[in-house]
């Protein structure tokens, strides 16, 4: 029997940003009582579950905590010509594009069960995204200062192609990370990305010239982040 931490996995498809979050917040909810309870009843203590949400959302714009609602570019009325939605969320970083075409991924983890390091555990989930682009040819790495991962970060055409922004409360955590594969980059035209003007945004699909199969893409992830992580997958 396996000593490892159990992560459990769902596909959820295509589905409404509002809804996946309200899921999110439920499971999160639920791992933060789990824990509240094992601490206050040391002889009735159930351990804590990690689940790894895979979900494609349809076209919306999501602000952090600590965004900047200036880096949305355009107004109520073009946002619902072009038939966006817009949520004010409680992850940290600024604004983001999600769509069809876009690999998001939300661990919720109890990182009690592993470290409780913020910035480790961000990197951490920067190196399966770094992993799993390199599967595909793709050579990708950290930009110095700023989360989630580039392509060419200290060149002369430094592109992001996975944004990331999270949220911890005793130690679990939530939203995750947005990894563009076959995403619609013009959606991007319309706000200041990660709240950064200098550099651009890419995709998988446009690195590569040809689009790529979303679900195999989320089956490296999973797999790197298994390696990372060391965790068994259920």
């Amino acid at each position: 029997m396996s000593l490892k931490p159990t992560v459990h996995v769902r596909h959820l498809g295509l589905a409404a940003y509002e809804g996946t979050t309200a899921l999110q917040q439920e499971i999160f909810q639920q791992t933060i009582d789990q824990k509240i309870h094992n601490r206050r009843n040391p002889d009735q203590q159930t351990p804590t579950k990690h689940h790894l949400l895979f979900v494609e959302h349809p076209h919306v714009y999501t602000l952090g905590k600590s965004g900047d609602e200036n880096n949305l570019l355009i107004n109520n009325k073009t946002l619902q010509e072009k038939g966006v939605s817009f949520f004010k969320t409680n992850r940290g970083g600024d604004i983001t594009y999600h769509g069809p075409g876009q690999l998001v991924g939300y661990p919720i983890l109890d990182l009690d069960c592993f470290f409780t390091d913020i910035h480790k555990y961000l990197r951490f989930l920067e190196a399966c995204i770094i992993a799993t682009l390199a599967d595909y040819g793709i050579e990708a790495s950290r930009s110095k200062g700023e989360t989630g991962v580039w392509l060419d970060a200290a060149g002369s055409n430094p592109r992001k192609i996975c944004a990331m922004g999270i949220r911890t409360s005793r130690w679990v955590t939530m939203h995750g990370f947005a990894l563009n594969v076959n995403t619609d980059l013009s959606y991007f035209d319309y706000i200041i990305p990660c709240g950064i003007q200098d550099k651009s945004v890419t995709s998988m699909e446009k690195e590569l010239g040809s689009s790529v199969d979303i679900q195999e893409v989320a089956q490296k992830f999973q797999r790197h982040f298994a390696n990372t992580f060391d965790v068994e997958i259920a």
